[in-house]
């Protein structure tokens, strides 16, 4: 950038030079045409009429001729008569080159018949432009010139201080400036060395580093940024690191105990205590590894579904209107258990969801709440908007989730009442097994159901219910189609059209004592 602009400081000063220059040069030799002029004039001027020239010979009339006719600043005249230097002009001449004999020879050998123009330029004061004019008075054998010198360079030496006076303060102007670039161009770029300095000291074991950012410049939006992003790094490897491990406990124990039965059984032999036995050894075997098998599906699978989730295609998104939502997912859940199932609360709504995904969530939900209750117990799902917001909700009469463990319960392989130490203990609420799993207890149930929340831009929770237990709920923004703002709140009555819906799929809104699930 220094360069450049020294470039750019230097090329105009330069090119000026150069006008400056070829413009003195015409103005010169317009200069010389104009004394070439006037000597003619005066010469003309000089004659008698009827008598002839006032002047005898042409010395003379040189004489009389640079007497009244004074040179220029940076000009001189003199006159040569028979190859000697004559006489000059009175004003001083910056150079006395008529008293230079090698001057003197060379203007007195170029050819008389007609004026001549030139250049000086081995001089002392530098390149000289002279004109030589012959000058002829008639009865005058004598060779008489008269010489105008014009001393270019003297005349020249104003621009050249100017143009030195512009590269000396451009010059100057560009240190201050370089220097007062560089100072601010290492502010400036300070942080980007800090984040390549950040970025080298970075490894997959330590990802903890961060920039010290300073300032709301764009440069400190960079670092910020790349804060950001290592933290997302840093939470992304974390996660990896405790799901490969969490993964690992979870397979381990199924392989294991598929494992130690395989080992168990006889390979060969007369089977102990009759063939009766080893038959049912082996049936017994078999349905255990099967079912260790199956659960290992599901973790697999789950795992797949969360996997899932971090893609950007994992939602398909379109119109849903609550109530079908609602009823379709009660009326798959009877099977899960012989409970009696609710509708609570609905919205005519529609809204813009993924119904599939929101369907798989209240599910998981359903079945969560099918392991934490009783036959006969109640769950009850609804819908509500609430503002800007979708409510979704599934309660049970369970015993509910202990403050410590609401949040925890959402995490993969977490169960309520079981820390990250524990390999099976009861929950501390009714004996029940932990909750957070979902037909078999692995702990990926909610987990699945945070996942497609967030994915909505929503939040899941838990909390306690009036009327004991746990009450589930997702939080999703309310997007309605072809409508910009958020929807009205509604009726919890749910209107004609539920009405029909409900009607239509065996179900109420108050007790179903007779939707005993199988």
């Amino acid at each position: 950038m220094l360069l450049l602009v020294g470039a750019a400081l230097a090329l105009p000063t330069v090119g000026i030079t150069v006008v400056w220059q070829a413009q003195l040069d015409d103005q010169i030799d317009a200069q010389l045409l104009r004394e070439a002029e006037k000597l003619r004039q005066f010469a003309v001027s000089s004659e008698q009429p009827g008598t002839g020239p006032r002047y005898p010979d042409g010395a003379s009339l040189l004489t009389a001729f640079m007497t009244i006719n004074l040179p220029n600043r940076e000009e001189t005249f003199f006159s040569i008569v028979d190859g000697q230097a004559d006489r000059r002009s009175s004003a001083a001449a910056p150079a006395r080159l008529d008293l230079d004999p090698e001057v003197v020879a060379l203007l007195s050998a170029l050819p008389a018949d007609r004026a001549q123009v030139g250049w000086l330029t081995d001089s002392s004061v530098g390149r000289v432009r002279y004109g030589v004019m012959p000058v002829r008075v008639a009865g005058d054998p004598h060779d008489v010139r008269l010489v105008i010198l014009e001393f270019r360079d003297r005349q020249l030496s104003e621009e050249r201080g100017v143009a030195k006076m512009l590269l000396g303060t451009g010059f100057g102007a560009l240190v201050l400036a370089g220097g007062a670039s560089w100072l601010v161009a290492g502010r400036i770029l300070a942080p980007v060395r800090l984040v390549r300095h950040t970025a080298a000291r970075i490894s997959e074991s330590d990802l903890t580093q961060r920039l010290d950012v300073r300032g709301d410049d764009d440069v400190a939006a960079l670092a910020h940024t790349f804060n950001r992003m290592l933290d997302r790094l840093e939470s992304a490897f974390t996660t990896q690191r405790r799901f490969l491990d969490e993964v690992g406990h979870e397979l381990r124990t199924p392989i294991t105990v598929v494992r130690g039965h395989l080992e168990l059984l006889d390979p060969g032999g007369p089977p102990r205590g009759g063939w009766d036995v080893a038959v049912a050894e082996r049936a017994a075997t078999r349905s255990l590894v099967l079912d260790e098998l199956d659960r290992m599906s599901r973790i697999v699978d789950d795992l797949l579904l969360l996997a899932k989730a971090e893609r950007p295609d994992f939602l398909n998104i379109g119109e849903t209107n609550l109530t079908d939502l609602i009823v379709d997912v009660v009326a798959k859940a009877r099977a899960l258990g012989d409970r009696y199932w609710r509708v609570a609360a609905v919205s005519e709504a529609t809204v813009l969801v993924d119904g599939q995904r929101l369907t798989q969530g209240l599910i998981q939900l359903a079945a969560n709440a099918v392991r934490h209750t009783l036959d006969g117990d109640l769950i009850e799902m609804g819908s509500a908007i609430r503002g800007d917001k979708v409510l979704l909700w599934v309660r049970d009469t369970g015993p509910g989730v202990g403050p410590m463990d609401r949040e925890r319960i959402f995490g993969r392989f977490a169960q309520a009442g079981r820390g990250a130490a524990d390999t099976g203990q009861t929950s501390q609420a009714g004996g029940q097994s932990g909750r957070g799993g979902a037909g078999g207890g692995i702990g990926l149930g909610l987990a699945i159901v945070r996942e497609i929340t967030e994915a909505h831009g929503g939040v899941a929770w838990v909390e306690d219910a009036t009327t004991g237990g746990a009450r589930f709920v997702l939080q999703l923004p309310a997007y309605h189609p072809g409508q910009e703002g958020p929807h009205a709140p509604d009726s919890h009555s749910g209107g004609r059209g539920g009405n029909r819906l409900l009607r239509r799929k065996g179900l109420t809104r108050t007790w179903l004592p007779h939707l005993r699930g199988r």
